[in-house]
């Protein structure tokens, strides 16, 4: 395998930059540019020069020997200097090493996954967490680097080993005293398999954790020119769609990404519900009824019944004659433009229906190609049947299934597209 080095710290120019070096050759790597090695995990000045007796920099070297190490293999850190040029001539040195090469991007924590330092759950979430905008990302990302999920699915594994072995135990030797094969027995495995399936199914029911990374999305709905497109911009803090008393104005969906007490939303403002014969208007009313179905929440701006129990419905334009007598029946809530209170009372509400979507942070939040695994883990266990025959191999198909969360069975395409998403010196 080769050695590969790249900066692990932000981009140059920094007051320090961290070259990373990974692999066979590290360590004679490091001897090259610094002469003797330090004690193992302790910092040491050095002279870094190149093939020629060159100054570089001075730098502290560290050596990590392998295999406990991030990546499983023996690792080296120059904390050098971060200047562009001071970085750029350490990577040329480097480069010009037989067997070293620059890393491509996630390369090192990739090492890190084929060498058993840590699960694909892991290298998930610390994908995650190099792209949390939120508090709440952060958690839930660093819940998943620090093996919770892992831990779960493994417990899980676990059990159904242990199922495998009691089921594999009445088939091979039932004619062993100490085996029981009768039917309690087998009655007793078979509850003990329906327990595990609700456990899991409890956790693939708990809100996913896209909902923090990709927002939640609220769409206002609701007849044309009922101050959806206002609502929209003053949620929005900015002026995202076009307010005109012309009906219509609307004719498409907007989509307005908002980050509000910790919270990612997508608010989005959508056409005016009504019978037209315009095919272009009826496009737009099409889309905005498919926004309104599929949406986490709804805000409900129209006089009529929301078209969903769940709607937060709002009296809207409750500052026009004849519309400022309080909240109407029904509604949750009255809004006027004119008063921001009214809309951070909005917002309020908007918030604590959030809460029951995402995820808490005592949650085991899965993704969703984890929770599509378990799911499917738990189906499996669901049907197990009732010959011993067919309970042990569906035993076998689920401990499959939930060994591919933690990358047992990761495909090489599977694992490009997800280191892709690192940085160079990760």
């Amino acid at each position: 395998m080769t050695t590969i080095f790249a900066v692990s710290s932000g981009r140059p120019p920094a007051a320090i930059a961290v070259v990373r070096i990974s692999g066979p050759e590290a360590f004679a790597a490091a001897v090259a540019l610094g002469g003797p090695l330090p004690a193992a995990r302790h910092a040491s000045l050095r002279a870094l020069r190149d093939a020629s007796g060159t100054m570089l920099d001075r730098a502290l070297v560290i050596v990590f020997p392998g295999p406990t190490t991030a990546t499983g293999e023996d690792l080296v850190e120059l904390h050098c200097h971060g200047g562009r040029a001071v970085i750029a001539a350490v990577e040329r040195t480097l480069a010009a090493m037989t067997g070293l090469r620059l890393a491509e991007p996630g390369e090192f924590t990739r090492r890190a996954l084929g060498n058993g330092r840590i699960d694909l759950t892991q290298a998930e979430g610390l994908a995650d967490l190099l792209e949390a905008e939120t508090e709440a990302q952060r958690v839930a990302a660093i819940t998943a680097t620090e093996g919770r999920v892992s831990q779960a699915v493994r417990g899980w594994m676990d059990a159904v080993a242990m199922l495998s072995a009691r089921i594999e135990a009445m088939l091979d030797f039932a004619d062993e005293d100490d085996v029981t094969s009768d039917a309690a027995a087998f009655d007793a495995v078979c509850a003990d398999i329906a327990a595990l399936a609700a456990e899991i199914e409890t956790v693939v029911a708990s809100p996913p954790v896209e909902r923090l990374k990709d927002g939640l999305r609220v769409v206002i709905g609701g007849p044309p020119n009922s101050g959806k497109s206002t609502l929209l911009n003053l949620m929005g803090e900015r002026d995202a769609a076009i307010v005109s008393p012309i009906s219509g104005t609307t004719r498409d969906r907007i989509d307005v990404p908002v980050l509000r007490n910790g919270v990612a939303y997508v608010l989005t403002d959508t056409a005016g519900l009504i019978d037209t014969l315009d095919p272009i208007e009826a496009i737009g009313v099409a889309r905005a009824e498919t926004a309104m179905a599929t949406a986490d929440l709804l805000l409900w701006l129209a006089d009529t019944v929301p078209p969903r129990e769940d709607a937060i419905w709002v009296h809207a334009r409750a500052d026009l004659p004849g519309r400022d007598g309080g909240v109407p029946p029904g509604r949750v809530i009255a809004f006027s433009q004119s008063d921001q209170a009214s809309l951070d009372r909005l917002w309020a509400v908007v918030h604590d229906r959030a809460a029951a979507l995402l995820p808490r942070t005592d949650d085991l939040a899965l993704k969703a190609d984890q929770r599509l695994r378990c799911k499917r883990a738990a189906a499996t266990l669901r049907v197990a049947g009732n010959d011993p025959l067919i309970v042990a191999e569906h035993l076998r198909e689920a401990r499959t299934g939930l060994a591919a969360v933690l990358g047992l069975d990761a495909t090489g395409e599977m694992l490009d597209a997800l280191f892709g998403r690192f940085c160079i010196g990760k």
